[in-house]
């Protein structure tokens, strides 16, 4: 689904960043009913409290990209459409929102900025936390979440991770010599770190010690990369874990299929990673 261009973007500086916003006067307004509907939605228990943030917003449109806006990275809210990591960042910040009873716009953009890049700041294009296992390793080092694969039965594995700098011409941002320098540093770091993986053959003996609200990244053999999809943990009706996730085919939605069983259509997918949320 392509973005609706011609929306008049009016961007402000965050209360304590000096890096810039851009918000739509159509997503202000969303922020603010937002606010209203979620504000009963808090539970005792937090990895209810995201599934009840998540759930409000089922059917939301898939939109792909609704990150690169612009010449200079800045951080982008967008509650018109969100990809399948928009999707996981939005609902983790509102839920933090709320268990800080702390509902206001400028907490959440904050705390948005925090989740979504390097050390909680926005310096640049490179400082956004592309891969998500980095995005994982980070936000546990910010004390945000725990990174649980291991406890689920995950094993250690090694993979050059390179995708963005050897598909250079599909971001846009990596036109720019200086930003195509950095990923490549990043992805670097990276290649000096093991990945945890719960192999798919090993999802459903181990499906009782993921919870509500989990992060679930799927892995991949795919070349050079690490995840290709992210979603969260929700223990249905039929007793087993399925994904509320933005899909790709669409919407955001919760899989009709268990998770073992959505992840066995999916071409080159190896497993998951597990996170928490704290």
């Amino acid at each position: 689904m392509k973005l609706i261009f011609g929306i008049i973007f009016f961007i402000l500086s965050l209360t304590a960043s000096s890096q810039q916003l851009i918000c739509s006067d159509q997503d202000k307004t969303a922020f603010d009913i937002k606010i209203k509907e979620l504000k009963r939605l808090k539970q005792p228990n937090f990895g209810d409290t995201i599934i009840s943030v998540g759930k409000t917003f089922l059917g939301l449109p898939y939109v792909a990209k609704t990150l690169e806006i612009g010449e200079s990275e800045a951080l982008v809210i967008n509650f018109q459409g969100m990809d399948c990591t928009t999707y996981v960042e939005n609902v983790l910040a509102f839920s933090i929102l709320l268990k800080k009873d702390s509902m206001n716009f400028d907490s959440f953009a904050n705390t948005l900025e925090n989740i979504r890049y390097k050390d909680g700041k926005l310096d640049g294009y490179a400082s956004r936390l592309h891969y998500f296992s980095e995005w994982i390793a980070n936000n546990e080092k910010k004390g945000l979440l725990e990174d649980i694969t291991v406890a689920t039965g995950g094993i250690e594995i090694t993979k050059e991770i390179n995708f963005m700098s050897t598909h250079r011409d599909l971001y846009p941002f990596l036109a720019d010599d200086e930003n195509f320098e950095k990923i490549k540093a990043s992805e670097n770091s990276l290649n000096h770190q093991p990945i945890c993986i719960l192999p798919q053959n090993q999802i459903e003996a181990n499906e009782d010690l993921i919870k509500n609200g989990d992060i679930i990244a799927l892995t991949t053999s795919i070349q050079g990369l690490d995840i290709t999809h992210t979603g969260i943990a929700i223990r249905e009706k039929d007793g087993r874990i399925h994904l509320l996730h933005a899909s790709s085919s669409g919407k955001v939605e919760i899989s009709e299929l268990p998770l073992t069983e959505y992840l066995k259509k999916i071409k080159k997918n190896t497993g998951i990673m597990v996170a928490r949320p704290l």
